[in-house]
């Protein structure tokens, strides 16, 4: 069986070895046949620490980790601009 992997992007990283990310899925309404966007957010372990808000990530499911992490960080795909304002 193959790990699932997804794309997202950091929306937080206060905790240590952990960051949030939320992903963005596409879904169409049973009914109404309406294309809608859901978003979720998963608990993702960042042993480094390098990932910051606002980048784009990819991540792959693992064993568990702890109580709600599920998934891992492969890779930071985009990082997110960021200037000495955004710093302080």
């Amino acid at each position: 069986m193959a790990q699932r992997s997804m794309v997202g992007r950091v929306v937080s990283n206060k905790m240590q070895k952990t960051v949030i990310v939320e992903v963005e899925k596409t879904k169409r309404h049973p009914l109404y046949k309406k294309i809608y966007r859901q978003a979720v957010r998963y608990k993702v372990h960042d042993e480094k620490g390098e990932a910051r808000v606002g980048d784009s990530v990819t991540i792959v499911e693992t064993h568990p980790l702890s109580k709600e992490k599920r998934w891992r960080l492969m890779e930071i795909t985009r990082k997110a601009h960021t200037t000495e304002a955004n710093k302080k």
